[in-house]
Formats: C-alpha cells, structure tokens, sequence
C-alpha cells in the first residue's frame, strides 16, 4: 500500500534535514518513486484460483488418461469390427464465450480412445478444422462423444459445447455420409449450435490367430503437459518387441603363451614410457630396474621413485 501524502512529506522532509538528498534533484524525484511502490503484495498476487467446474474438467482429463493407459498389455485390434473415419470440417456456434477471443478445438472419444484436433486461432464463433481421424471402430460402439473447448493460455481449456453423434447403419455399410449434428451447451440442450461431420467405414483386415502368436499390446504414450499449453490426448501407439532370447556370454579369445608374452611386454613397455615422462631428469636404467623390481606394477613404481627423489 502506498504512503499518503502527509507520510510522503515527512519523509522527505527528514531526508532533506539529513542532508541525504537535494530538494529539486533528480535523486528526489526517484526517491519518491521508490517509496511509493514499497509495500507487502497480497497472497493471491499473480495466482490463479481455480473454480469447481475447472476442477471438473481436470478430473475429466485424467479419467481419459487413465482409460488409454488401460490399453497397456491388451492385444492391439482386439474385437475391432472396422476402420471409422472421421472428418472434422467446421462448426457454428451460437456464442463466444472468450474474453476477447475465442480459439476451438474439438476433442473426440470413440471407445476408450481419445482424438483431438488442432486449434484454429481466432475461429470465435465459425471454427474451421478440416481434420480427418482414422480410429479403430471397438465391436459394440455405436457413437461417438464430441466436445469443442476454447484453448485457453493460463486457465484450463473452457468447455464450450458437447454432443453424442450415432453412427448410423447406412455408414456401417460402407456408405459415406455427411452432416450437421446439433451442440449441447449452456444454452441447453440441442441449441449451442451446429457441427459438420463426415462419416465413413471400412471393414478390419483379418486379424492372425491370437492361439498362435503371443500378442504385445501398445504402449499408449502421452506427452506431459506444458504450462501454459493445452495438454494433447491424442494417443500414439508404440508398438514393443517381443522378449528376446538371452545372449550368448562372449568368449575371450584364447591367447598362446608367445602371444601373451608379447602383450605384457607391450603393456610394460608403455607404462615405463609413462613413467620416464613423469621423471625426465632421471636414468632410463634406472626407472627400468625399479619397474621390473615392483613386478610391473606402475603405481608402486611411481612411489618408489618418489621416495627415491626425497
């Protein structure tokens, strides 16, 4: 809190008594500005308190983390009737429920899998995606749960609308089909406004006998979210090796007697080598003696010459 104006005077006045500072100088002028901002900042500076429905939506991203994580171990495929398309073309909404802006992106989950698009900047009421997902379609889905957020920079993501879209019999045929399905949101039920959606389905390719190959699931990886970026669900399948088998330990090649020799005298060459570099002003006979006494070893040979030099 800033100091009134009879507190500002006293001060300066008692500077000036001191002889600490000159009145009219520029010394002054900042003094002022410096005591004026002097003061003890409230808890809550510069944070942000979340509110129970952003807590909510926490809770919400979690559970869909958790649901991918229980893919861990489960054979890939398993029990997939076919391959779902999913084009993201463009919504139409009622409101903009930003600030100043407001920035879209639609998040997906068919099954236990969870999809997202990218953000379109500034798309406010008429977002534009275009983004074609290819997912999996899990024997017994028959929707797909749609949710649009507003990306947001330091508050979690908004979220703006939400919907159930069926999937109707004539794409499980094989039939493309597009449309506009209605958003639920706060402005109830069916009426948050309009998304364009294009459906299509292909059956699954046969799948090899799980009787006869042992399956390895995927790994479902997640990247950890950023402050201040919105964390990305979508799920990337990492596909791990089958155990290997345990490797043969390597023998060491098997050296004659005339090889080894060899090989020591080698080795011993190049630590009296050594050796001569760290005592040059003494005898090379010398430093070959004391070597050969201590049976090769180099270390004992350095301390021996060092108590040899005191």
């Amino acid at each position: 809190m800033a100091p009134s104006g009879s507190k500002l005077s006293t001060c300066r006045s008692q500077f000036y008594h001191q002889g600490l500072v000159r009145e009219g100088s520029v010394a002054c002028k900042y003094m002022l500005v410096v005591i004026v901002f002097v003061g003890t900042l409230p808890p809550d500076f510069l944070r942000i308190t979340a509110v129970s429905q952003q807590q909510q939506e926490a809770a919400d991203q979690q559970a869909a983390l958790a649901l991918q994580q229980q893919l861990v171990g489960v054979p890939y495929a398993h029990g997939a009737a076919g391959r779902l398309s999913i084009t993201v073309a463009q919504a139409k909404l009622v409101k903009n429920y930003g600030m100043t802006r407001m920035d879209p992106y639609v998040r997906l989950r068919v099954g236990h899998c969870v999809y997202e698009t990218h953000t379109d900047p500034n798309g406010g009421k008429n977002p534009r995606w275009n983004k074609v997902v290819q997912c999996l379609l899990p024997q017994g889905v028959t929707s797909i749960y749609l949710e649009i957020y507003d990306e947001c920079s330091f508050t979690m993501d908004e979220l703006i609308a939400w919907a159930h879209i069926p999937i109707s019999q004539a794409v499980l045929n094989g039939e493309t089909h597009e449309d506009w399905f209605p958003l639920s949101g706060k402005q109830g039920e069916g009426v948050e406004g309009m998304i364009n959606l294009v459906l299509s389905y292909s059956l699954a390719p046969a799948q090899p006998s799980y009787a006869l190959y042992p399956s390895v699931g995927p790994v479902v990886m997640v990247p950890t979210p950023v402050y201040g970026m919105r964390p990305s669900y979508a799920p990337v399948s990492v596909y791990t090796a089958p155990p290997a088998q345990p490797a043969q330990p390597i023998q060491p090649p098997q050296l004659s007697e005339q090889e080894l020799k060899q090989v020591v005298w080698h080795v011993g060459f190049l630590f009296i080598f050594q050796i001569e570099e760290m005592f040059p002003n003494m005898d090379k006979e010398v430093i070959k003696s004391v070597f050969e006494a201590n049976r090769g070893n180099k270390d004992g040979t350095v301390n021996s010459l060092l108590q040899m030099c005191e």
